[in-house]
């Protein structure tokens, strides 16, 4: 039900204006619909009761099926009035209705002979409703009409068959695309909007035809178009092409560039910006081809029209991200913007001036937002505060007063994703800023005295549980800490409790200090703020002398645990209480544990250690009980790692075969899980033949065969390798799979005393570096990298040569490596020209090992790279970087 409009006089309280559709009800307007049956129709008062019909329509009332039907047939009544105006509207409800299919016929010969009336209006109409609700097989007897209407001189007539064309190629694709000559036709035309039309459907019906889309940019690039609008779908379609064909490696010529650029001088706006955007955004785009795009955006920065400015400077906001150089030219006339009054056009003029402005205008800058960001909405705040953040890492001299700004506007009115952007902001400056730590530190706990929010309350209190003991003067944040267990609820009160024990743990001198605090916890009103308090002081000696923690302590209360939670919950789950306590060097490292469940395809049986009859259960250790049941490998020690299943056979074939790759310290183990999917075969003594060739570093020690592989019962058989201890030795290994296959008798099941020896060529398997290597992530990666050893650390630089993106360089090297990516490093930014990833594993030996790496691309796609390494023993740290160099 429609609600009133707005007020027409503000001083006139009574005085209101509704809207015509104010109250009406269906039961009411199918009342009225009998007006279409009278024999003296009255062509206004039907057209007010279609106008409802469609009102009812369009708010989502559901008309019965015999509601529908009643109403169309009433107004296929009106077919005999000449009215114009009524007749538009019946084409109107006709096309809402969408009548069934043994109802259609009713009005297909009315619509038919409108189709080929004088009148162009009926024309264009008819043809819009007939193609809208009928079928393929009467859309072949009238694609004759509708080609003769692609090329009619009438456009109105043209684009409607034209806009019928996309409707009907979701649904009948063939016909559409037999009318390729008569779109081409109307490409020609003069009549803008139907070289819109007529280009926008040609483009579809070519789409999965690439060289088509290249002949047909082509030949219309050489100025065929008139149509701005057509122009705009141009220069997409040229930007497309652009995309899909390499660059000229000889000229270093761009195809089709010249074409974008001459349209950078059209008399249409929109054909203008349509092009200086399609430039801006073409992948490696030099400072040279930007020039005339940055140029046509920067006059417009200047335009009458809100939508002009708007374009251009979010444009430009783009191209600040990967070329910030190529839009210092515009500062001026952005400058200029931050006081419009369409505040997306200043918070974007604000933006981009924070990634091109230089290190002398930062104060300026600060004084024009501080004014601004009062008037802006919180989503628009946190654009801004995500630039400041950027601007003060790009210049760390200026961290004073983008520091204070952040301050101040934390202070101020805002919801929780705004202050928590901010929290993030300062967080990450007195990381990556030394200078900034204390004065940052200091904001945030003024902050908290006020803090509303118990999730920003508890990190700001962890994070100064991390950050301040390491401060010149610990002792002033005590205050501020000690206030939260007095002041606030349970969460942030338990939070505090564990925040004054990191000062209590790293700061010898204040411990006695602390201890009076923690006593007075044990009486708080939560349990868990009690329970916290109790550990403490037990765990550091409350007895309240001066003596410095062990550092047994701090690693348990404080360091970062090795293993995954969930692994960590499963095992506890597990466990059975007895006289043995429960071994934390238990619970496996591994992220996210592989289960030896491999998946299913169809027609493929599951093998190996996916087969429920003798699988063991789908843990990690189930495989190391699976091969200490093997007398042969005993002797081998304990298992470091198994990979997931590398599939050895394509689907829907004879026999499925694939391999797990288990690490020993001084022997590689392969197990090859195999199952038979031939009912008619007994397959016996089957092994697998290994040539390690390929492989120099390997030695095989031990095959062990399957004795016997019937029908659809899966099997193991193993190969054992001897390699150098604690050497990540890889290599290739290619597999035949040698047994003796019986025939087998379908009515007896029995198999043939007689066999023959068969083989079968299995895929070539590969050792790689990153098998020796297990993901095993941390919680906080800054302090797991300062508590190794400075000394352990090696840093060397790499040329990883040209790639698509630094995304893919990222992954690369993850891979080559195998480690766990850490807090969220992995995700690239689009558009990026720089990046931190930061990974963490357990190298063979279970040597705990972290990694910084630091991606640029220099020139146009090399991309180089900076890797830091740090680990338990220093000779990991140089294998390491072996690995880098040799992959």
């Amino acid at each position: 039900m429609a609600q009133p409009l707005v007020k027409k006089d503000d001083d006139r309280d009574d005085d209101f204006e509704f809207s015509p559709f104010y109250g009406i009800e269906k039961g009411a307007v199918l009342q009225e619909a009998r007006v279409f049956n009278d024999p003296q129709l009255d062509a206004r008062r039907c057209s007010q009761v279609i106008t409802k019909l469609l009102y009812l329509l369009n708010q989502g009332e559901n008309f019965t099926k015999v509601e529908a039907t009643e109403v169309f047939f009433s107004v296929t009544k009106l077919f005999q009035s000449k009215d114009i105006g009524l007749r538009r509207m019946v084409y109107l409800i006709i096309k809402e209705i969408s009548p069934s299919a043994d109802e259609v016929i009713i009005v297909t010969s009315s619509l038919m002979k409108d189709m080929n009336s004088r009148t162009d209006m009926y024309r264009a109409n008819a043809i819009r409703v007939l193609c809208r609700i009928t079928d393929g097989t009467l859309l072949t007897q009238i694609e004759r009409y509708l080609k003769q209407a692609i090329v009619d001189k009438n456009p109105i007539v043209a684009s409607a068959a034209l806009v019928s064309g996309f409707h009907l190629l979701q649904t009948t694709p063939e016909i559409v695309k037999r009318w390729s000559n008569e779109v081409q036709e109307a490409v020609q035309s003069r009549a803008a909007l139907v070289q819109f039309h007529a280009l926008a459907l040609l483009h579809q019906i070519r789409q999965n035809d690439r060289l088509a889309i290249s002949k047909l940019v082509t030949s219309l690039t050489r100025g065929s178009v008139r149509s701005p609008l057509a122009q705009c779908l141009l220069v997409r379609y040229t930007s497309q092409v652009i995309r899909e064909s390499s660059m000229n490696n000889q000229t270093g010529d761009r195809p089709f560039y010249d074409y974008l650029e001459g349209c950078l001088r059209h008399k249409a706006e929109m054909v203008i910006f349509e092009a200086a955007r399609a430039i801006t955004e073409l992948n490696g785009v030099t400072s040279r081809e930007l020039t005339p795009a940055i140029t046509v955006l920067q006059l417009f920065l200047s335009s009458s029209k809100p939508v002009l400015r708007f374009a251009a400077v979010r444009t430009l906001n783009k191209v600040a991200m990967s070329h910030p150089m190529a839009v210092t030219n515009c500062n001026i006339d952005m400058e200029s913007l931050i006081s419009d009054q369409n505040r997306s056009i200043a918070t974007l003029a604000i933006t981009t001036l924070l990634k091109t402005g230089n290190e002398s205008s930062v104060d300026r800058l600060m004084k024009q937002i501080t004014n601004f960001m009062s008037d802006i909405a919180d989503e628009f705040k946190i654009v801004v505060v995500e630039a400041i953040k950027s601007l003060c890492l790009k210049f760390p001299l200026k961290y004073r007063s983008l520091m204070n700004f952040l301050s101040n506007i934390l202070r101020e009115e805002g919801g929780f994703e705004y202050k928590k952007a901010i929290v993030d902001s300062i967080v990450i400056l007195i990381r990556d800023i030394p200078d900034a730590k204390e004065s940052g530190l200091l904001h945030l706990c003024e902050f908290i005295e006020d803090c509303e929010f118990t999730y920003l309350s508890t990190q700001i209190l962890h994070f100064l549980g991390n950050e301040g003991p390491k401060t010149g003067d610990p002792s002033k944040y005590i205050r501020y800490i000690y206030n939260r267990v007095i002041l606030e609820n349970a969460t942030v009160r338990a939070a505090a409790v564990s925040t004054l024990a990191k000062f209590g743990a790293l700061v010898d001198s204040l411990k006695p200090r602390i201890f009076v605090l923690l006593r007075r916890c044990l009486f708080d009103n939560d349990d868990e703020v009690r329970d916290r308090a109790t550990l403490y002081l037990n765990t550091l000696g409350g007895d309240g002398t001066v003596v410095e923690t062990d550092k047994d302590v701090k690693e348990f209360l404080f360091g970062s645990l090795d293993v995954p939670l969930t692994n960590l919950e499963t095992s506890l789950k597990n466990y059975e209480p007895s006289e043995e306590p429960f071994d934390i060097n238990s619970v496996p490292r591994e992220v996210k544990s592989q289960p030896l469940t491999e998946k299913k395809t169809q027609g493929k049986k599951p093998t190996g250690l996916g087969a429920p009859p003798t699988g063991p259960t789908s843990t990690v250790d189930g495989y190391e009980k699976l091969l200490l049941s093997v007398p042969e490998f005993a002797s081998f020690g304990k298992l470091f790692k198994s990979s997931a299943p590398v599939e050895l056979t394509e689907a829907e074939t004879e026999y499925a075969v694939n391999v797990v790759k288990h690490i020993f310290d001084n022997h590689v183990v392969f197990q090859y899980n195999i199952t038979n999917t031939i009912p008619e075969q007994l397959l016996e003594n089957v092994t697998v033949i290994v040539d390690a060739s390929d492989a120099e570093e390997f030695g095989e020690l031990v095959t062990k065969p399957l004795k016997s592989l019937p029908y659809d019962t899966p099997g193991q058989t193993y190969v054992a390798f001897e390699k150098p201890e604690g050497v990540p030795a890889v290599g290739k290994f290619s597999n035949m799979l040698r047994f003796i296959v019986k025939e087998v008798d379908p009515s007896t099941g029995e198999a043939d005393d007689d066999g023959v020896e068969d083989e079968y060529q299995l895929e070539d398997l590969e050792v790689v570096a990153a098998d020796y290597m297990l993901k095993v992530g941390v919680s906080n990666f800054r302090n797991a990298w300062e508590s190794l050893d400075l000394d352990n650390e090696r840093v060397d630089e790499y040329g990883l040569g040209a790639r698509e993106s630094l995304a893919e360089a990222v992954s690369a090297v993850t891979s080559l490596l195998g480690m766990q990516p850490c807090e969220g490093t992995e995700v690239v930014a689009s558009n990026s020209r720089s990046h931190t990833c930061l990974l963490s594993g357990v190298y063979l030996g279970n040597v705990r090992v972290l990694v910084r790496l630091s991606f640029g691309i220099v020139g146009q796609k090399e991309v180089a790279m900076k890797l830091a390494v740090r680990s338990e023993d220093v000779s990991i740290s140089d294998v390491i970087h072996e690995i880098v160099a040799s992959g």
